[in-house]
């Protein structure tokens, strides 16, 4: 008996300790535990040594993420009734794809935590919920991202036929509930290429999401500076022809220099996807090295642009 009391006792005091352990915490310990109220998340993927290879980078000291392939499938493709000027586009109205052949992104010089201490993290996010104004929509999700300093690489990207199945009056995707191999479609027969990759490299940036109610005027607020854009080694291929159009390189920097102004509201219409450029600057342009017909080819010079003003470009994607 008296052991039976030894362990019950013992029992007690350990259920007492993790009840204590689980208990909820309030806002005051939250804000002690992290400094402020609110969820703050880094986002530093690791790597593998596929993206390690594909980028070119030391996997031990750098972090990012590998798209391997990427297709975007048209499951209807062109009409074959289309038309341009009275000539017939060639459209078959059977599904098309395009391939993205490896897409890597990586922080290079890293962004800044919501500290000012330096990171590597590609992303880190700010996350609060507020009860908002009755008038003005109500409750909201609020999201402020800071993105690295990034590297993107791109790699060919061709068109071919899809795999989905094909048909002039219907097409069908993947059905899940048979296999998990039916995800996989990719391409059938030969791609024919139409850019030969590219690497993009671009200045830190930050933005700001809300969704619910969007009292800031946009779901996505893109309003930063962004110290540069770079583009280099793009070729657009012509595959009926066998040439290309080959570009060392496209720099892109704020008039006279300075970091670019990026201001930009993103919101999602019931008519498609609007992305609204509200800022007014100027930005120079520079492409480097323009080959005409193939990349080994001398390059017919240099083209410079200054002063490029977008206004309040309104751009709108959507289905047809």
């Amino acid at each position: 008996m008296k052991m039976f009391t030894k362990l019950a006792l013992v029992s007690s005091m350990a259920i007492s300790a993790n009840a204590m352990a689980m208990q909820a915490m309030d806002d005051a310990a939250l804000s002690s535990a992290t400094g402020q109220d609110g969820i703050n998340i880094g986002i530093g993927a690791g790597l593998n040594g596929d993206l390690a290879t594909f980028m070119g980078s030391d996997p031990a000291t750098t972090k990012g993420i590998l798209v391997t392939d990427l297709y975007v499938h048209d499951n209807g493709g062109l009409s074959n009734t289309a038309t341009f000027n009275g000539v017939n586009l060639g459209g078959t109205d059977t599904s098309g794809a395009i391939h993205i052949a490896g897409l890597g992104l990586q922080a290079t010089s890293g962004a800044d935590n919501f500290d000012g201490s330096a990171s590597t993290n590609l992303i880190n996010l700010s996350i609060d919920t507020d009860a908002g104004d009755a008038g003005a929509g109500g409750a909201f999700l609020n999201v402020g991202a800071n993105v690295a300093a990034l590297r993107v690489k791109v790699g060919a990207i061709s068109v071919g036929a899809s795999g989905l199945t094909n048909g002039a009056t219907a097409t069908t995707g993947p059905t899940l509930d048979s296999s998990v191999a039916d995800v996989r479609r990719g391409t059938t027969g030969t791609e024919n290429e139409i850019l030969t990759g590219l690497t993009l490299d671009m200045g830190k940036v930050a933005a700001n999401v809300q969704l619910g109610a969007t009292p800031q005027g946009a779901m996505v607020l893109v309003k930063s500076s962004l110290s540069g854009l770079d583009i280099t080694d793009l070729g657009i291929k012509d595959a009926a022809a066998g040439g290309q159009i080959y570009l060392d390189g496209i720099h892109v920097r704020g008039a006279g220099g300075t970091a670019i102004d990026v201001d930009l509201g993103i919101k999602v219409k019931s008519t498609g996807l609007e992305i609204t450029n509200n800022s007014v600057a100027g930005n120079d342009v520079y492409v480097k090295g323009v080959h005409l017909g193939a990349q080994a080819n001398a390059s017919i010079g240099d083209v410079e642009v200054q002063g490029l003003k977008l206004g309040q470009t309104t751009i709108t994607i959507s289905g047809h």
